[in-house]
């Protein structure tokens, strides 16, 4: 089959209180369907289970390493103002500028005229250059970068758990470097109301991973010492590790959300929970997805087919 076309069209949701008809956009579909396949692949399974790794997952991880290293590259610099370092726009414009390139390093030659709108999705997802912050709607691009790569032949079946455990918690280093790096803002945050102030994903995923497991139940996580101990093998945990990190005071006061969600008695409740209030709060907010790009690989057409 011919390769997509290049990106082209940079629609955006028109300007309502919610999502137009998010149900029934073809990409919404695609997206959630992405998220709720993954979520079955890693049910049960902790970080150090033995996976596939295939040579378009080592590239990923490589293409995320090259970002780890540009902050490396550029240290923040002295400037009055606590939050929001402005080295971060430099930064930001080197990967602009290298954006195709790095892409290219994962999409074999023949898919070649899809690099210019997968880089879009890479270039979305690491955060605002001109307000500093990073927030769900960037790690949402992240997923659909990722889709983008399945939806073309790059990404495979097999490659399912390798995408969340591999690729997506190397995504989420990096992205926890470059908040504590630059103290980006948090977009669209919701405080002490908001799951987290930056992501979401993993904590559907991690929870996912906890399901059925022979003695950690919900409650636990906000157990410092079950935390402590866990957090190498379960993406949730390792959330709740470095929220510790980078809040202070009571659990419950900081983040009260994740606190209820200690009380649920299943992580299969949590989990399910977790994907209702995902659709609600970030895939059906026109502030959190009003940024979201639509092209030849995520339609804005109505369905046509289930995913």
């Amino acid at each position: 089959s011919s390769p997509p076309p290049a990106y082209h069209n940079q629609e955006r949701l028109q300007a309502r209180g919610k999502s137009p008809g998010s149900h029934l956009v073809q990409a919404y579909a695609d997206y959630i369907g992405f998220i709720l396949t993954l979520n079955e692949g890693v049910k049960g399974k902790k970080l150090s289970f033995e996976y596939k790794v295939s040579e378009a997952i080592e590239k990923l991880v490589a293409l995320l390493n090259t970002l780890d290293r540009w902050i490396d590259e550029t240290p923040p610099v002295d400037q009055p103002s606590r939050f929001g370092n402005k080295a971060y726009r430099t930064w930001y414009a080197r990967l602009d500028q290298e954006a195709e390139n790095l892409v290219a390093t994962v999409v074999p030659t023949h898919l070649a005229a899809a690099v210019p709108e997968v880089a879009v999705y890479l270039k979305e997802s690491v955060g605002n250059s001109t307000r500093i912050d990073y927030g769900t709607g960037h790690e949402a691009a992240f997923a659909a970068f990722l889709c983008c790569l399945c939806k073309i032949g790059v990404l495979r079946v097999d490659d399912q758990i390798a995408i969340v455990f591999k690729v997506f918690n190397r995504y989420l280093e990096v992205m926890r470097k470059l908040q504590k790096t630059y103290r980006m803002e948090p977009a669209g945050s919701q405080g002490v109301w908001g799951l987290d102030d930056f992501q979401f994903l993993p904590f559907i995923w991690g929870s996912s991973q906890l399901i059925d497991h022979p003695y950690l139940e919900p409650r636990h996580f906000v157990d410092e010492k079950a935390v402590n101990e866990n957090h190498k093998d379960y993406m949730f945990l390792e959330c709740i590790l470095f929220i510790t990190e980078m809040k202070t005071g009571p659990f419950a006061e900081h983040s009260n959300q994740l606190w209820n969600i200690s009380a649920v008695p299943s992580w299969s409740k949590v989990n399910q929970g977790l994907i209702r209030m995902y659709k609600a709060e970030c895939l059906e907010k026109f502030p959190v997805i009003q940024h979201f790009k639509f092209g030849s690989l995520l339609p804005i057409h109505p369905v046509t087919s289930s995913c």
